[in-house]
């Protein structure tokens, strides 16, 4: 099963993140990523992963990212935030985070969530998606 995951980071997690990658790349390989822009871009240069790369954060790239949560289109996220350094589009992270929410997108904000999040993933905990999706498809049949 292919899930559809985000990966976003703010500014001083960014290395963090590309670390997270690189650490579990066998597991990230198997699935479509995609991912804001700067922080795909390293993630793409730095593991060799394929990433789909939206907008950067500020100019809309959590945006694009919550629009597919709404429309079913991504199964986790993982956003390595930085809660000690305001954000100039802390509304819109706000947003991401209140729609992971609404739709029950499981969502890793630190380290620790993250490696929760990706030994389920390994695990194939996150096949109750696979069944929301067939269902969306029946449904707009």
């Amino acid at each position: 099963m292919t899930l559809h995951i985000a990966l976003i980071a703010h500014d001083k997690k960014k290395n963090d993140l590309v670390r997270f990658a690189t650490a579990y790349k066998h597991i990230f390989e198997k699935h479509q990523l995609y991912a804001t822009g700067t922080t795909g871009t390293r993630i793409q240069e730095e593991t060799g992963l394929s990433v789909y790369r939206f907008q950067s954060g500020p100019l809309g790239g959590d945006q694009q990212i919550g629009a597919q949560i709404a429309n079913n289109k991504m199964d986790s996220i993982f956003f390595l935030r930085d809660p000690l350094t305001a954000q100039s589009h802390e509304p819109d992270v706000t947003a991401l985070v209140r729609l992971c929410d609404v739709y029950a997108i499981p969502l890793a904000t630190n380290l620790g969530s993250a490696e929760v999040l990706i030994k389920g993933i390994e695990r194939g905990d996150l096949a109750w998606r696979t069944l929301e999706e067939q269902e969306d498809s029946i449904e707009t049949s």
